[in-house]
């Protein structure tokens, strides 16, 4: 008998230690997330607009660019951060019609250390598209960056979204 009384008092402590802590769904996880859901797709859009223009324009000319040998490149500078190299540059080409500016973004991966020589090139047909030898012989390079760095953008941005309405909801449902 005095056994089943040790059993019985040690049945509720067990009980307590094995329950699961509350839900502690917030509005500020909600806002955290809404914050990073703003953030990747800011880094989404930046993308769209600044690297995929470019991007489209070099596979339009890979065939038919040539060197120009008049064009000038100017506020040329490349960034690495560990293997993703971030180069923007301004291209200027004359033309019998006028200047053709430029400015491209390129986005791409590798291991590489030290400065980048670019060349310049145009399609004669299309002169509006100004690039370089760099953005031509990186072209399928950057365009799995882009790519997977979309794909990887849309992944958090989709989770982000679940996440707000699966919080949302939580959050919703304690403050009624």
């Amino acid at each position: 008998m005095g056994s089943s009384a040790k059993t019985d008092a040690a049945a509720p402590e067990a009980a307590e230690t094995l329950r699961l802590p509350p839900d502690r769904t917030s509005w500020t996880v909600i806002l955290g997330v809404l914050f990073g859901f703003v953030l990747f797709g800011g880094l989404l859009a930046a993308s769209v607009i600044y690297t995929a223009p470019v991007l489209i324009s070099d596979w339009e000319v890979r065939d038919a660019a040539r060197p120009v040998q008049n064009a000038r490149a100017s506020e040329g500078a490349c960034s690495t951060k560990l293997v993703f190299h971030v180069c923007n540059a301004t291209l200027t080409l004359p033309t019998p019609e006028g200047g053709v500016t430029r400015r491209v973004n390129y986005v791409f991966t590798g291991l590489h250390a030290g400065d980048y020589t670019v060349g310049i090139m145009a399609d004669p047909a299309r002169p509006d598209l100004v690039t370089t030898d760099l953005g031509l012989e990186r072209l399928w390079n950057r365009t799995l960056t882009l790519v997977v760095f979309a794909g990887a953008l849309l992944g958090c941005l989709g989770g982000a979204l679940v996440s707000i309405i699966r919080n949302g909801r939580a959050a919703f449902r304690r403050v009624v």
